[in-house]
């Protein structure tokens, strides 16, 4: 299958990992309130892509990607699948290649998503990876999430300006979001592995400089509050009846028949509060949300389904596992239970099968306790994931869905 995952990490090998940086610190004094500048944190960085890899998956269908040109100093965006010799064609203009969620394409990439995990998993989106050539970006602009970025390659110039908003005036384009004014307050060239966090509503201006510019960016969700409502409101209206409807028993004459009087106002509101504090249905409702993948239309399921016998082979074989690092896993505990959210759907887990819940959750790739092969329960839950491509086993031969 074109843009297909290969797999991430297997158990035992050391994840990169962030050395010298104060976690603690940074969620006190930074996350969400300013950004900050990294100077290389890593023990020894390697630049996880090559840039002829990020052109050749512009190139795929089902890859998200934007190719930004400058042209007498305004921009251009084209979408992609790109044509394979566009690159050839783009001459001295400054240009900048963006490729959205190459985590799912690259495990090598994957993997810089491990470091940033003191963040809650279900707030992760992506690692989007941009080429720049030498002055190529993309514009002053804002975005409304969190933001790493990562120098993965050649040096890169950031300006931070003003706090914006839904408010702040923008240039007339079609397709970009660029700030009409740009207030720098502070500037860096950024190394290879050096990081810059940017909160949102932040201005920022990157340019490269130099050819050969490689930048990741590990963004972080954020839902509107709009978007929660309307979620939420959706799901409840699905279960309500036509027949449940106001009532008013024992009405009493009014004064004034034009009047909307503050019990029947009260009995209303009640009617829709009532519906909506619902804690537990909101839980099962966001953890579903939130788990979604963000390209649901892609099916990666594998091209032979598994069965429960072959399932349990595998595992009192002690088949090393590992997560599509396309889907999404998150688990809320709830009174009896440890509900598992995977790819959208929620599943209730007792017992062994909750402890495998939190395990899942925890570890993007693991080996399962070989006794947990007589355990129904277990196994039914591993089929399910496996069959809808969420799960696979290094010694399933049959499961290639993610290496074609």
């Amino acid at each position: 299958m074109a843009g297909a995952p290969r797999a991430p990490p297997l158990p035992g090998e050391t994840p990169m990992h962030l050395h010298d940086f104060d976690i603690d610190l940074f969620l006190r004094d930074y996350w969400q309130q300013k950004p900050l500048l990294i100077r290389n944190p890593w023990a020894q960085w390697s630049n996880p892509l090559a840039p002829e890899e990020l052109a050749g998956l512009a190139c795929e269908e089902g890859v998200e990607s934007r190719l930004v040109v400058q042209v007498d100093g305004d921009w251009t965006m084209e979408q992609g699948p790109l044509a394979e010799d566009r690159f050839a064609s783009l001459g001295a203009s400054p240009w900048t290649l963006l490729v959205q969620a190459v985590d799912h394409q690259v495990p090598d990439v994957a993997t810089l998503i491990a470091p940033f995990r003191f963040i809650p998993d279900w707030r992760i989106d992506d690692v989007m990876v941009s080429y720049a050539s030498d002055g190529g970006g993309v514009g002053p602009h804002f975005d409304q999430y969190d933001v790493f970025l990562i120098q993965g390659a050649g040096r890169r110039r950031w300006r931070i300006g003003q706090a914006c908003d839904d408010t702040s005036p923008l240039r007339p384009h079609a397709d970009l979001r660029l700030l009409a004014t740009f207030d720098a307050t502070d500037e860096w060239v950024l190394e290879p592995g050096d990081i810059l966090y940017v909160p949102p509503g932040i201005a920022h201006d990157g340019v490269a400089v130099g050819d050969d510019c490689m930048t990741y960016s590990v963004g972080f969700r954020a839902p509107a509050r709009s978007e929660l409502i309307e979620g939420w409101t959706d799901r409840l209206l699905e279960g309500l009846g036509e027949d449940d409807r106001y009532a008013d028993p024992a009405l009493a004459r009014q004064a004034n028949p034009g009047e909307i009087v503050p019990a029947a106002l009260a009995r209303l509101q009640a009617m829709v509060l009532e519906q909506l504090g619902d804690p537990a249905g909101f839980a099962r409702w966001f953890g579903e949300y939130s788990s979604t993948r963000k390209y649901p239309e892609i099916d990666w399921s594998p091209e032979a389904a598994i069965d429960p016998a072959a399932m349990q082979a595998l595992v009192a074989e002690g088949a090393p596992l590992r997560r599509n690092p396309a889907s999404r896993f998150a688990f809320v505990r709830a009174e009896d239970a440890i509900w598992l959210f995977v790819d959208g759907a929620s599943h209730d887990c007792t017992g062994a099968c909750a402890a495998l819940a939190q395990q899942l959750c925890a570890d993007e790739a693991l080996e399962i306790d070989p006794a947990l092969a007589d355990d129904d329960a277990v196994i039914a839950l591993l089929v399910l994931l496996h069959n809808q491509g969420s799960i696979a086993f290094e010694d399933d031969e049959e499961d290639d869905a993610w290496d074609d």
